[in-house]
């Protein structure tokens, strides 16, 4: 192997849709809940692993809670360049608007650790944003 030869590049894109789960939601009681689909694309050149995530839920009132845990929706998945996966999860705000941020706490094949950023996307009710 020469020694400017580049290392092949972990690299996961995520895309996020959301939707206000007014079933699940209470004005009366400030209970605002939101699912949203996670959509998780090996586009670097290795086969990388989803180990861990780390949100960070902002209420519109600034108020901000931090959610860690191993996997995704209980899994773990494994994906080889060019494959993707996709979860809905939900969470709850106590405003009817507010955002969330994090990343991905990932695995190459060889053990190299590297986080997949997911950048803020907001959790609001459509009416809300006028």
């Amino acid at each position: 192997m020469h020694q400017n030869a580049a290392m092949p590049r972990p690299e996961l894109r995520v895309s996020v849709v959301t939707r206000f789960l007014h079933d699940q939601s209470s004005a009366a009681d400030d209970v605002y809940a939101f699912a949203y689909t996670i959509t998780i694309r090996n586009t670097g050149e290795v086969t990388a692993q989803v180990i861990g995530r780390h949100w960070i839920i902002t209420h519109g009132s600034g108020q901000q809670e931090e959610v860690r845990g191993l996997g995704v929706v209980g899994q773990q998945p494994l994906l080889k360049p060019g494959e993707e996966f996709e979860y809905t999860s939900w969470t709850r705000i106590t405003t009817p608007r507010g955002s969330m941020r994090g990343e991905l706490l990932c695995m190459t094949e060889a053990a190299e650790p590297f986080e997949a950023i997911v950048e803020p996307f907001p959790l609001a009710i459509a009416q809300a944003l006028h």
